[in-house]
């Protein structure tokens, strides 16, 4: 293997790559989010500067089911993350996210600082429940409901399409060879091509449980704000430096 063919490789292991290269295209993806408010200090505690709270200080609780993900497969996903501001514009902060299937957690790491952890998580319909669950290391973490389908969002599509496209935000923490941090970044990108098929609003319920190595609930739940079901395809592009901590 010489050095063209080294740096053609997509990612480690070279001799088979985890992904491939993208842009990604996801299509039918389903969403259970869940936001509510939380304790102000510990929200604080948890965003890095120089982000800040938005008003209201909500965060969310989602599960994702990608049927059709290009370069990953088939999969589930579930995590945390922040209602916050960069320089004055709203943006969503990815605090932490589990999920059961190695490439895009290889990816999601290496490419834009996504969070990504191994988890069991599953959303389906129980009778008339939209249900999501969270295992890590099976133990039961996390416990979302939401009604099904009970207001839908069919004229204000254009609304939830916009909300999908806006700025989101990871903490992107990679270490060098002498563990001392090499990149250390907040890592900024938008989501492109977006089709909503459906939206629905409704009330929800959340239930998260304390785990050592699985900190869902280190954002305790002060007030349920409101429950969103969403089906949509969209495009993940690669991202932006928006600020390095080591420049």
């Amino acid at each position: 293997m010489n050095r063209d063919d080294i740096l053609r490789a997509t990612s480690m292991p070279a001799s088979s790559p985890s992904y491939p290269r993208g842009p990604y295209r996801f299509v039918r993806r389903e969403y259970l989010i869940i936001t509510y408010e939380t304790d102000p200090e510990a929200l604080r505690a948890i965003l890095p500067e120089p982000l800040e709270p938005a008003p209201g200080n909500l965060v969310y609780f989602e599960w994702m089911k990608m049927p059709d993900s290009s370069g990953f497969g088939d999969y589930e996903e579930s995590g945390s993350g922040a209602h916050a501001l960069y320089q004055g514009e709203p943006c969503n902060f990815s605090i932490q996210m589990y999920l059961n299937d190695e490439p895009p957690i290889s990816a999601g790491r290496e490419i834009w600082g996504f969070p990504k952890k191994w988890g069991q998580p599953e959303l389906k319909v129980t009778k008339d429940t939209l249900t999501g669950t969270l295992y890590y290391d099976d133990e039961r973490v996390a416990l979302g409901t939401m009604t099904y389908k009970h207001r839908s969002l069919h004229d204000r599509l254009d609304e939830v399409a916009k909300g999908i496209g806006g700025l989101n935000v990871n903490l992107k923490l990679l270490p060098d060879v002498d563990g001392s941090m090499k990149v250390a970044q907040l890592v900024a990108y938008r989501l492109e091509d977006v089709v909503v098929h459906g939206a629905w609003e409704g009330d929800a319920r959340l239930h998260l449980i304390p785990h050592v190595n699985c900190r869902v609930a280190d954002l305790p739940i002060r007030r349920i704000a409101g429950g969103r079901h969403q089906v949509v395809d969209f495009t993940l592009p690669y991202g932006r430096v928006l600020h390095d901590y080591l420049a």
